[in-house]
């Protein structure tokens, strides 16, 4: 299948989505008419939605409807904007506390992603992490989700200063999850130390990790653990915010 076929399907699919979610469930006909191509291309389309739970035969024979994969899917983008809005409030207080950058990241397709991001009043670069994909094994925020199971270790750990983590073992994984906290000292970026602290959605399970960085002039080994109390204090009022109260 050519490029230019698999993107006109795609965007039949997407029409056909759109004809089911204003006229409710709708006959092959009525679709193929709409999309002004063969029944047996609508059907197949159908099918393809069908099987991947976005549309479903309703009750009246040869009529689909949306299906309940949407939803799904739908909540899965509602709980990550809910994340970004609950945390927001709290991101700012712990950026005024701490003074530094405070990021919220989570795990998507086996990596860390940040969502949000507030800069303290120390903070001295104006780098944007939002939508960032760190390395998870030499971030604070990807360490917390590898100690608690949100994330994956990578097969191999890229070396990014002489302080990255060169194996599993070297992660500390257990020190992690027996503190609540997790730190990387210029493991990174030379220059530059980070702490981030678990968040735990409504099911108990870690789904995000929020976290403080900044020079390691400012936020030095011995400034770590007060700045990880507070991000674990921070941590728990957003866990409680998203629907978690363990």
């Amino acid at each position: 299948m050519s490029n230019s076929t698999t993107v006109q399907s795609v965007d039949r699919a997407i029409a056909i989505l759109e004809i089911l979610a204003r006229d409710g469930a709708t006959r092959i006909t009525d679709v193929a008419a709409e999309l002004d191509v063969h029944k047996s291309t609508a059907f197949r389309l159908l099918v393809s939605l069908e099987q991947g739970g976005l549309v479903e035969q309703s009750g009246d024979r040869g009529r689909y409807r949306l299906g309940f994969g949407l939803i799904r899917l739908a909540g899965a983008v509602t709980g990550e904007l809910d994340l970004s809005r609950e945390s927001k409030p709290v991101c700012l207080r712990l950026a005024e506390e701490i003074g530094e950058t405070v990021n919220v990241a989570v795990p998507r397709n086996g990596e860390t992603v940040n969502i949000t991001q507030v800069r303290g009043p120390s903070a001295i670069s104006g780098h944007n992490w939002v939508g960032h994909r760190p390395p998870s094994h030499a971030t604070s925020s990807g360490k917390v989700l590898l100690a608690f199971g949100a994330l994956r270790p990578p097969a191999d750990l890229e070396r990014y200063t002489p302080r990255t983590a060169a194996s599993p073992s070297d992660l500390g994984l257990d020190q992690i999850r027996e503190r609540g906290w997790a730190c990387a000292v210029e493991e990174l970026e030379v220059g530059l130390n980070a702490v981030a602290a678990p968040i735990r959605g409504s099911d108990g399970s870690v789904v995000a990790a929020v976290s403080a960085s900044g020079p390691s002039y400012r936020l030095t080994p011995e400034r770590l653990p007060q700045v990880g109390e507070l991000l674990v204090e921070g941590a728990n009022e957003i866990s409680r915010r998203i629907g978690y109260y363990g």
